[in-house]
This record gives C-alpha cells, sequence and structure tokens, in this order.
C-alpha cells in the first residue's frame, strides 16, 4: 500500500469513527447538547482533529443523517417483498412507521431539526433523502400507471402519501396527538388505523 493509499485509508478510517461516535451520542443525548469537544473527547481526540473533517457541527450532522438514510432504504428493501404493487405500498407505509417506533430519535434528526439543511448553500439540492422518496415515487408511478390510485401525478401522490404519515408521526413523536384524548396504549392502534384508512381511500 503506497503512502498516499495509506492516508487516504487513514482519513476515512477517521471520519467513520467521527460519524459513529456523533450519532450515537446525537441519539442518546440530543443535538442541542453536543458539542464538536464532546464528539471529540468520545473519540479521545481533539476538538481540531474534527474540524479537519468538519466545519460545524450542522456539517457532521448531514452526515450522520446519511447515514441514517441509508438504513431506511435498507429497511425498505428489505420489507417490501409483495408482487402486487398495492400491497407493496403498504408493506412501504408500515416500514416507514416501523423505522420511527424503532428510532424516534434518528427519526428526528433525520426529518424534523433543521440543522442538517444549513449545511449546503441554497442554491444545493439536499440528497440524503433521495433513496427512501424514490422508492416511494416510483411504487406510487407504478400504482397509477395501473390505475390502482386515485391520483393521476406520480409527484402529488408520493408527496401526499408521505405528508400524511410523516404528519402523524411528527405529531406522535412531540406528544401533540395528546390533544385527541386517546389512552396512550390506544396512540399506534389509532396511527394504524389512520393509514390504513387513509390508503384505502386513495385507492381506485
Amino acid at each position: 500500500m503506497g503512502i498516499a493509499e495509506r492516508k487516504e485509508r487513514e482519513r476515512a478510517d477517521m471520519r467513520r469513527r467521527i460519524v459513529d461516535a456523533a450519532m450515537k451520542m446525537f441519539v442518546e443525548e440530543g443535538y442541542e447538547k453536543v458539542s464538536i469537544r464532546n464528539i471529540a473527547d468520545k473519540i479521545e481526540y481533539s476538538p481540531a482533529t474534527i474540524y479537519l473533517y468538519y466545519k460545524d457541527k450542522d456539517e457532521l450532522l448531514y452526515d450522520v443523517q446519511k447515514e441514517a438514510f441509508v438504513s431506511l432504504a435498507d429497511h425498505f428493501a428489505r420489507s417490501l417483498t409483495a408482487a402486487e404493487p398495492l400491497e407493496r405500498l403498504m408493506q412501504l407505509a408500515w416500514a416507514y412507521i416501523g423505522f420511527y417506533r424503532e428510532n424516534p430519535e434518528l427519526y428526528d434528526l433525520m426529518f424534523i431539526i433543521k440543522a442538517p439543511m444549513n449545511a449546503e448553500g441554497e442554491e444545493e439540492k439536499w440528497k440524503n433523502g433521495d433513496s427512501a422518496y424514490d422508492a416511494l415515487y416510483h411504487l406510487v408511478a407504478e400504482c397509477i400507471e395501473k390505475k390502482l390510485l386515485r391520483f393521476q401525478n406520480p409527484t402529488i401522490a408520493a408527496m401526499s402519501i408521505w405528508a400524511f404519515a410523516h404528519g402523524l408521526i411528527s405529531l406522535d413523536l412531540r406528544s401533540r396527538l395528546k390533544v385527541c384524548k386517546l389512552p396512550e396504549k390506544a396512540l399506534n392502534v389509532s396511527i394504524d388505523d389512520a393509514i390504513t384508512e387513509y390508503l384505502a381511500a386513495v385507492r381506485c
């Protein structure tokens, strides 16, 4: 292995250590409570070392978020097993809800807090969510093509279905569904029923 190749490998290993430590700390302690110094202490390096790789915490969160979306895309790929596109759409909905329930703090980092959006300029496109969104978009496009959904435009369909599920999740994540005065143990059932009813309503 040449010197340049070894240095590149060392940089990749260090970046991996930083991202892994940051993800664990952001999830367990909350993004706002964790500093670059905290992360540096965790991996037993100086803050200056982290600043060689990331200009600030927002930029680091962007890479943490990228890793989380890879996990979500993998989760989708494992969950979509049905042959019929409408059944796969249901599987996708449950996979999305299931991912949130297993990883609520991670979901917050991915979809709720604005910080990672500060890591790119206004002219640049946010790409972290592409793989997850594309899975939904192509699936609803297939359903529309086969006249299985009431929508005509796959972009509107994907945006609407995503917004409905995300809205319920966001309300639950921030404990706002308490306004519905449902018993705590009934919340998950009610969310599942709402999604089932919504998907039934948009079918042809």
